[in-house]
Formats: C-alpha cells, structure tokens, sequence
C-alpha cells in the first residue's frame, strides 16, 4: 500500500471521530423540513382517517355488514358516515396547504437568510 492510500485510509477513519459542525447546507435542508414535516404528517394523518371514514360507510351501503353489526336499515347511516368521510378527505388538502404557508412565513427570513448565504460563497 502506497503512501497516498494509507493517507486517504487514515482521514477517512479520523474524519469518523472528528466532531463535525452541521454545515449551512445541511442546515438549510434541516430547516426545509422543519417547515414541511408537520403539514405532511397531518395531510397523512386526516386523509388516511377519512379515506377510512368513508370506506366504512361504503361497507355499510355495499354489503351485509349492517345486518351482522345489528343495524336494521343500514343504507341512511351508510350514505351520511361515507360523506363525512369524503368531505375530510376533500378538505384535506386546503388545511394543508394553509398548515404549510403558516410555516413558511414563518421560517421565511430564517431560509432566505442561510440561502443567501450559501449562494454568495
């Protein structure tokens, strides 16, 4: 092994034990998801519950369920659990869209700053 080789091996291992500073580019992308995380996770979350919400109510129109479960007529209960489902998961993505620009504006000055920067290098 050259002396090239074992100098590459050699920072390889120390840069593993070296504390390292967060970068401003890591940074950067730490902080773009810090704005996104919690629109995404509840845009997840409700549409996940409404598309659950209104294949239930579907499983009540569409089949026997009803009977089993000991609802006489099944269909009204059905139709109006299967709506509430649906107006969820169509208003799902305007609650999200307004959870995300809250935290833009919020977090704006902070990226467009650390953006700023890292462009100016």
């Amino acid at each position: 092994m050259n002396k090239n080789d074992q100098n590459f091996i050699a920072q390889k291992i120390r840069a593993q034990y070296m504390e390292s500073q967060p970068s401003d580019l890591e940074e950067l992308r730490a902080l773009d998801a810090e704005v996104k995380r919690p629109a995404n996770i509840f845009a997840y979350v409700f549409g996940g519950l409404g598309a659950v919400i209104m294949g239930a109510g579907m499983s009540l129109v569409m089949t026997d369920i009803g009977t089993v479960l000991g609802v006489a007529g099944a269909m009204i209960p059905g139709i109006g659990i299967g709506i509430v489902g649906m107006v969820m998961a169509i208003i799902n993505y305007p609650i999200y869209k307004n959870i995300l620009a809250v935290r833009k504006a919020k977090y704006a000055d902070e990226i467009l700053a650390l953006s700023e920067r890292i462009m100016n290098r």
